[in-house]
């Protein structure tokens, strides 16, 4: 075993052979948008991101379901279904199996198995100094998932946040590992603050991130002003807390979004100073969004708070 589960990785790594090890991950979860087709397609991509995130490459999965019975869900059922197979094609991954239960709520993802280089891993180990912070999603899924479950986002913004989750990782995972980066991770469940954070402790290191750099769903910012803020947001801020110090400009509306639980996020990647205009050129040119959002620090500071927040 080359990555467990001691550093909070997004995937766990074994090694075969000296130039070979297999990378695995497992996700699943409820419905995060109302149509069936797009939950099935964005439950694949986020399956499949934890591995992007590591700098591997997937080749098969196995279906992870728990779905209602009887005829009214059939159609449903198969347009999930559907979504998770157009998705890991559209991936260049084998679907070989899987296991299916039933229950009242629809639960939906993927065991992901794919192959990386035991010498080119990106563990939460391998921050350095120095290293420059880019993001390649928009952060406030969670946000927008809540106001959408309560009738109170607009189409508009319900149409751009289900295509951000359900767009692959695969393209800006690939130019990270052809420019080479220090490492990166994926922001879900945790936030940006907590996936942040994951790694800064792994490797130990402090960052400073500045609020205003960080690209966030536009009707986000209101939506968490009139407080749509999810509980597994409004949790993440709690617990992380402990190991922030914000800047007296940075509003309580940024620090829910930048806590804000995400689904299917973007890449955050950390990587030397020089190779930021290589990486942050690339990854415009495929039309992914790459913003510039921080700076690794030196050293882990003497106390707890090993981030600050700028305006």
């Amino acid at each position: 075993m080359l990555v467990g589960a001691g550093n909070a990785d997004d995937a766990g790594v074994y090694r075969l052979t000296n130039d070979l090890a297999m990378v695995l991950t497992a996700d699943f979860f409820t419905p995060i948008v109302d149509d069936p087709y797009w939950f099935g397609a964005i439950a694949a991509a986020n399956s499949l991101s934890d591995v992007y995130a590591m700098g591997g490459r997937p080749l098969v999965s196995l279906n992870i379901a728990a779905l209602p019975s009887g005829a009214d869900f059939v159609e449903i059922n198969k347009k999930i279904m559907q979504g998770g197979i157009d998705k890991m094609t559209e991936a260049g991954v084998t679907i070989i199996g899987g296991h299916t239960v039933k229950d009242k709520e629809p639960k939906f993802g993927y065991v992901v198995l794919g192959s990386i280089h035991p010498g080119r891993i990106y563990d939460n180990t391998k921050a350095r100094p120095g290293d420059e912070l880019i993001l390649t999603k928009q952060i406030g899924t969670g946000v927008i998932s809540t106001a959408m479950k309560r009738g109170t986002c607009s189409a508009e913004t319900v149409e751009e946040f289900t295509r951000s989750m359900a767009a692959l990782n695969r393209r800006a995972g690939e130019i990270m590992v052809e420019i080479g980066v220090s490492t990166a991770t994926d922001i879900t469940g945790f936030g940006l603050i907590g996936h942040l954070n994951e790694v800064l402790t792994a490797s130990n290191l402090a960052a400073r991130l500045y609020a205003g750099q960080v690209p966030f769903f536009k009707e986000a910012i209101p939506l968490a002003g009139s407080g749509m803020v999810p509980g597994g947001s409004r949790a993440n801020e709690k617990n992380y807390a402990p190991v922030v110090e914000y800047a007296s400009g940075v509003t309580d509306i940024y620090k829910a979004l930048m806590n804000d639980a995400q689904t299917s996020g973007g890449l955050l990647m950390f990587m030397p100073a020089e190779k930021k205009d290589l990486i942050v050129t690339a990854l415009r040119k495929e039309n992914i969004l790459a913003a510039h959002i921080g700076t690794v620090l030196d050293a882990a500071p003497a106390g707890p708070k090993r981030i600050i927040v700028e305006r």
